[in-house]
């Protein structure tokens, strides 16, 4: 395994990021168990998880993955071995069983005690605001739009200012976003550096070879800014194994169970996933492995969240850490993507 630090901090994290909300839907709490016993054998030490998890989001479903991961603190006593990391759900119907209110100070606060009753842990290494109060462009938008209806008055500075306060109090440790735009991390960053409130170390975007959005705006802000990339959904929910192409529905893959999700299949998409298919084959490679070590050695990634629905799958994602692509694989990334630029939104 290879290792990166959060940024701005000195804690060290695996390259590769065990993501964990399958468990308690399509895995169980014996699954979610052995996995994360392979994940640490195997060098991991980066867990990241949601109160939201397991998805699809439901209030059968409502906190089952980070209980999960609670039991397996519990048994095994290796709290102190994991860098772990959740979220606080946004806004939105898809989540209105969880709360209304957004993130406003008692929010905030709910959801971190909650999220650490269920984790049966007395910290949380880096929490993240799950996706923005303001209506923008995420989740499959692919660019911004005014909304007349959008209610959202800023108050970064009011979050940022609990988010302190959970800080001294010992239950956070550090801070980070997910589902941002460059004009979202800016606003908080300038926030922080005028109000000496604590800084966003990390925004957790997706990015894979059917999305490669983050480079246009995000990844400059990156580097500049020092804010690490943990880069979800790296194999396009499964897309990028080509597992789906020609039609196909496979018996208890995520998109066959849950057609909502729809974001990175279909049209272009699937040229694209072709395409990279016969990349790899021409180079004798696994296309799953080739899509993540694609994501790994990127300059602006901090850690890759793989996520595995099997034991099988697990092993094949962890072991991208070993691919090193050549300059041949990465000219034919490159060529594949100047003709079918970002066909997942």
């Amino acid at each position: 395994m290879k290792y990166t630090t959060l940024p701005h901090t000195n804690i060290k994290v695996s390259k590769i990021c065990l993501g964990t909300m399958t468990w308690g839907n399509q895995n169980t709490e014996a699954q979610g168990h052995k996995q994360m016993d392979y994940a640490l054998d195997q060098g991991i030490n980066f867990f990241d998880t949601a109160e939201m998890y397991a998805v699809p989001a439901s209030p059968e479903t409502y906190g089952k993955t980070e209980e999960i991961i609670g039991t397996w603190f519990k048994k095994t006593g290796h709290r102190d071995k994991i860098v772990l990391a959740s979220k606080i759900a946004g806004n939105g119907d898809y989540t209105a069983h969880i709360r209304t209110n957004g993130f406003a100070p008692e929010a905030i606060r709910e959801a971190v005690e909650g999220s650490l009753r269920r984790l049966q842990t007395d910290y949380i290494d880096l929490y993240q605001l799950h996706w923005p109060e303001r209506n923008t462009n995420y989740f499959g938008k692919r660019g911004y739009q005014e909304d007349a209806k959008d209610i959202w008055q800023d108050n970064i500075h009011q979050v940022l200012q609990t988010l302190k306060s959970l800080i001294e109090e010992g239950k956070i440790r550090y801070i980070g976003l997910s589902n941002e735009t460059p004009w979202g991390v800016m606003r908080f960053l300038e926030e922080s550096k005028n109000h000496d409130l604590p800084r966003m170390i990390s925004i957790q975007n997706p990015y894979s070879l059917l999305n490669r959005t983050y480079e246009i705006g995000l990844a400059e802000m990156s580097m500049r800014e020092n804010i690490g990339l943990l880069a979800y959904s790296p194999l396009a929910f499964g897309v990028l194994s080509g597992k789906y192409l020609g039609g196909k529905k496979p018996a208890g893959a995520r998109l066959t169970l849950f057609p909502r999700f729809s974001r990175y299949d279909g049209g272009t998409a699937a040229v694209a996933t072709q395409k990279y298919v016969d990349l790899a084959a021409a180079h004798n490679i696994s296309v799953v492995q080739m899509a993540l070590a694609f994501v790994n050695q990127q300059p602006w990634v901090t850690s890759n969240i793989i996520g595995a629905t099997t034991m099988e799958q697990l092993k094949e994602n962890i072991a991208s850490m070993d691919l090193d692509l050549g300059e041949n694989i990465w000219k034919g990334i490159q060529a594949i993507h100047n003709e079918i630029p970002n066909p997942a939104p």
